[in-house]
C-alpha cells in the first residue's frame, strides 16, 4: 500500500491533541503525507481539513477506514474507543499509531496485540517522549554507567483540568490521572530500569462528582531499585523526572510535554559539594518535535517492514502495571 518513500496517513477525529499537535507534525516528517480527516459530522471534518491543509474530509469514521489511499491512522479518540477503532482500521489494513493508553485494560492491549499479529499490519501506542533527544541522551548516559546502576526514580506530573464535561474527567471513558497521565511516569520506570515491577503500592484520591482519579501516588519496587511517582490533574501544572544512581543523578528538566519551539536541558550530578555545592553539567538540546520523529520512525517501520520502535508488548506490560496500581490503591482505601 505505502509508497517507496511515504506513508499516507488518515486523521480519526478532530481531537484537540490531533488539530494542534500531531497532525502538523506528521505533516512535517518527510516520509508522511496526511491526505484525510473524519469526523462524527462533515462539516466539522471539513472544517479542520481547511484549517490544517487536508484535501479529503469525511463525516464518518468507517469511510476514512475504507479509503484504499490511506495506508496509516492515527487514532487520538477517547480512550474507550481506542480498542474498537483501532481493530477496526487494523481489520481494514491500516497501520495504527494509537495514542495512550493503548486501552481501558491490558486484556484489550492484548486483543490489539492479537489484531496486529492476525492482520499483519504494525500497530504503536503514542509514547512521543521516548522519540526526543533528551531521552536518547538519558537512555545513552544511563548505559555508559556514568552515574552507576539505577536505584531511585522520581517522577512527578500534574495539571489542572476541573471541567466535567473534559473527556479526562469522565470516568467510563477511561478518565483520570493515572490513565491520562499517569502512565508517562510507569513507562519512563519500566524503560529505565529494563523490567517490570515486583511489588505496586498504590493511593487515590478521587473527585467526588466525576468519581476519577485526580492524585496517585505509587511507589513500584522492581528488582535492581524502585520508582516513586505522583500524577494529578487538579494542581498546577508541573513535570519532572530524576534518576538517581549509585554514582550520580540525572535530572530531566521537562520530561514529557517536551517543547518543540525551544531549546531543552537535562542535569547530570556527579561529586562536587553537595548538597550545598553539588557538580553539575547541564546538556543542551536544540528545538525537536517529538510528534515528528515519532511519526517519522512509525512510517519508517512501515515502509521498511521492520519492527515499530515500541512494540505492544511493552503496551501490555505498561496497562498491566495500571491495573495494579488501581488495585493496590483499592485495597489501601478499603
Amino acid at each position: 500500500m505505502a509508497g517507496d518513500d511515504i506513508v499516507r496517513w488518515g486523521i480519526l477525529s478532530t481531537a484537540h491533541i490531533g488539530m494542534a499537535l500531531v497532525t502538523p507534525a506528521i505533516q512535517a516528517a518527510d516520509n508522511c503525507a496526511v491526505v484525510a480527516l473524519a469526523s462524527r459530522e462533515k462539516t466539522r471534518a471539513r472544517a479542520a481539513a481547511d484549517q490544517l491543509g487536508i484535501e479529503t474530509a469525511y463525516g464518518t469514521y468507517e469511510q476514512l477506514i475504507a479509503d484504499p489511499d490511506i495506508d496509516a491512522i492515527y487514532n487520538p479518540l477517547p480512550n474507550h474507543l481506542h480498542l474498537p477503532w483501532t481493530v477496526a482500521a487494523a481489520e481494514a489494513g491500516k497501520h495504527v499509531l494509537c495514542e495512550k493508553p493503548i486501552g481501558l485494560t491490558s486484556a484489550e492491549a492484548r486483543t490489539i496485540a492479537a489484531t496486529a499479529e492476525s492482520t499483519g499490519v504494525k500497530i504503536m501506542e503514542a509514547f512521543m517522549y521516548r522519540f526526543h533527544p533528551t531521552w536518547a541522551a538519558v537512555r545513552d548516559i544511563v548505559a555508559s554507567g556514568r552515574i552507576g546502576p539505577i536505584q531511585v526514580i522520581q517522577a512527578w506530573f500534574s495539571y489542572f483540568n476541573d471541567d466535567p464535561a473534559n473527556i479526562r474527567n469522565v470516568a467510563e471513558w477511561g478518565g483520570g490521572a493515572l490513565m491520562d497521565i499517569g502512565c508517562y511516569p510507569i513507562n519512563v520506570s519500566r524503560m529505565l530500569f529494563g523490567a517490570e515491577p515486583t511489588v505496586v503500592g498504590a493511593t487515590m484520591t478521587h473527585d467526588p462528582s466525576s468519581g476519577v482519579d485526580i492524585v496517585t501516588t505509587a511507589l513500584l519496587q522492581f528488582p535492581t531499585g524502585v520508582a516513586a511517582f505522583t500524577c494529578a490533574t487538579q494542581l498546577e501544572s508541573d513535570q519532572r523526572v530524576h534518576i538517581y544512581g549509585r554514582d550520580g543523578r540525572i535530572s530531566v528538566e521537562i520530561p514529557f510535554n517536551v517543547p518543540s519551539d525551544r531549546p531543552t536541558r537535562i542535569f547530570v550530578t556527579q561529586g562536587g559539594d553537595p548538597p550545598v555545592a553539588p557538580a553539575v553539567e547541564t546538556l543542551s538540546f536544540d528545538p525537536a518535535d517529538q510528534y515528528s520523529l515519532q511519526a517519522r520512525a512509525f512510517a519508517a517501520a512501515v515502509l521498511d517492514d521492520v519492527p515499530v520502535p515500541l512494540p505492544l508488548a511493552d503496551s501490555i506490560a505498561n496497562m498491566t502495571v495500571i491495573e495494579e496500581i488501581v488495585a493496590s490503591a483499592a485495597s489501601n482505601a478499603g
